[in-house]
């Protein structure tokens, strides 16, 4: 009787493993032709036995079960790619010999979403598919770094402190070496891989190869995690967040200017112009440390600091168009205390005397600060800022001609 009991009960066994063979089998069937609803329908089916089934099988079952909740990659809910995910996971430690393109075509299909969540302002959703992305392969540490990126856009401080502190954990600088070459048919520079890149100017089509090291972001990192304490009133934290990455970085100079940047947002300009000096004597060409120490001189009230500084830039970079404007806003801002003072005066002999003095000065502001002007234009012939104060310039000059020529050319950029 037992015997017959046990022939009985392996039998059903059988007949329930040949069900759920077929199931599993229907469900791929499913996913070959993009039936993914039936296909989650036929695993549903399959898993309550899973446990009992061969590892083949079970290696399919999960396979099946990435790919039908990833299903063609696009618009895909972020739980039903994680669920993805975490199959193909599965199926691979089963030993599916399919599942790492699952699981990187999860990643692109993250990545493609995120991007589409950034362009459309969608901050926060974008970085949790980042941080998904890099969830699945924490070597992609660039996902988490532009997760943290997109939580601060997003507002949303303490993730963008969580993931900044996993960056700066892992000692994340984001440096990489970018191979670069001129394509003789166009003229152009290209980026592509090194082995390309190599072939390419082996077979003669390209010519001068470049590498090229980008800079460390581990600057930017620590000023982002010290922001974050500022923003939260902690500026004792941000100070040893920076002093922190200096430590583990010393000679980085990106490191030094997002210091000085942190003095400046916490108000202290003294300390920013003590730093920035410090940088500018360490790398005496960089335009951009002088433009820099040019906005603090004169958000300081040291305009001719400003003034300097700016030139400063543009001796080592003459297309600086910024430099010049700042330069001429500069100068032009020179007259506020000019017409006051012209507003201030009476009616008396010795006051129109001074204010025909003060008038001639204005007008010396305004053609001192025209040839900078000029020459953002030249350089940059649709910079309306510049054509508009130029316009402005020549009207209270009384040379309407070439104002009404500036303002001509600005109704041109503006069709």
């Amino acid at each position: 009787m037992k015997t017959n009991l046990l022939s009985v009960a392996l039998s059903f066994a059988s007949i329930v493993a040949i069900a759920q063979k077929k199931e599993i089998k229907d469900a791929g069937k499913a996913v070959e032709k993009g039936n993914y609803s039936e296909a989650k329908s036929f695993l549903d089916q399959a898993k309550p036995m899973l446990s009992e089934a061969k590892d083949s099988y079970k290696a399919d079952f999960y396979l099946f079960k990435g790919q039908a909740y990833l299903g063609t990659g696009e618009n895909i809910a972020l739980e039903d790619l994680m669920t993805a995910s975490e199959a193909f996971k599965q199926a691979q430690e089963m030993g599916s010999a399919e599942a790492a393109d699952g699981l990187a075509a999860v990643t692109n299909s993250l990545v493609q979403s995120a991007i589409n969540d950034q362009n459309e302002q969608k901050f926060e959703e974008a970085s949790k598919k980042l941080y998904a992305g890099y969830q699945i392969n924490t070597k992609d540490t660039l996902y988490l770094y532009f997760a943290a990126s997109n939580a601060i856009n997003a507002k949303n401080y303490d993730t963008a402190l969580d993931y900044y502190s996993q960056l700066k954990d892992l000692k994340y600088t984001g440096v990489e070496t970018q191979y670069f070459a001129v394509n003789k048919e166009t003229g152009e520079e290209e980026m592509m891989n090194k082995n390309q890149r190599d072939l390419m100017i082996k077979s003669g089509s390209y010519i001068k190869p470049e590498d090229r090291t980008t800079e460390s972001r581990a600057g930017e990192i620590a000023k982002n995690i010290a922001l974050i304490y500022i923003q939260e009133g902690k500026n004792d934290k941000a100070i040893e967040a920076m002093n922190d990455a200096k430590a583990a970085n010393p000679g980085d100079l990106t490191l030094l200017q997002s210091e000085a940047n942190i003095y400046y947002q916490m108000g202290d300009k003294a300390k920013y112009k003590e730093i920035m000096e410090d940088i500018v004597s360490k790398d005496a060409k960089n335009p951009t440390l002088y433009y820099n120490l040019g906005v603090t001189a004169y958000e300081m009230g040291d305009t001719q600091a400003a003034i300097d500084y700016y030139k400063k830039a543009l001796e080592l970079d003459p297309k600086m168009s910024e430099a010049r404007l700042n330069i001429a806003a500069a100068i032009l801002g020179k007259e506020s205390s000019i017409v006051e003072e012209m507003n201030g005066l009476g009616m008396s002999k010795a006051d129109t005397k001074k204010y025909d003095e003060l008038a001639a000065e204005r007008k010396q502001v305004y053609n001192d600060a025209l040839p900078y002007l000029a020459q953002v234009i030249e350089n940059d012939p649709e910079n309306k800022e510049a054509i508009r104060t130029s316009m402005n310039i020549y009207y209270q000059l009384g040379e309407n001609d070439k104002a009404e020529a500036m303002k001509a050319r600005i109704a041109e950029l503006e069709k």
